[in-house]
């Protein structure tokens, strides 16, 4: 389990796994609960470089960030690392 400390957000930390360079468990912590369920579902199985593709620069209410945002942030982040 990958564990990251977002910035700019509702929501604190997102907890991921990378199996097969596919997007596995993804989890919130704070935030908009439903739309952030909606999320975690959607990009489930998703290939790591798909969801960053699909979710890098969507912003929130004039933020320059978003939880997507943050969560392709955080797969870029693991992608860089491993």
């Amino acid at each position: 389990m990958y564990s990251y400390i977002t910035k700019g957000v509702c929501s604190k930390q997102i907890n991921f796994d990378i199996s097969h360079n596919k997007v596995k468990n993804v989890s919130f912590i704070g935030g908009c609960n439903g739309n952030l369920q909606g999320i975690s579902r959607l990009v489930e199985g998703m290939d790591l470089n798909e969801a960053i593709k699909k979710l890098e620069g969507i912003s929130c209410n004039g933020k320059a960030t978003s939880c997507p945002d943050q969560l392709a942030t955080a797969l870029k982040e693991f992608a860089v690392k491993n």
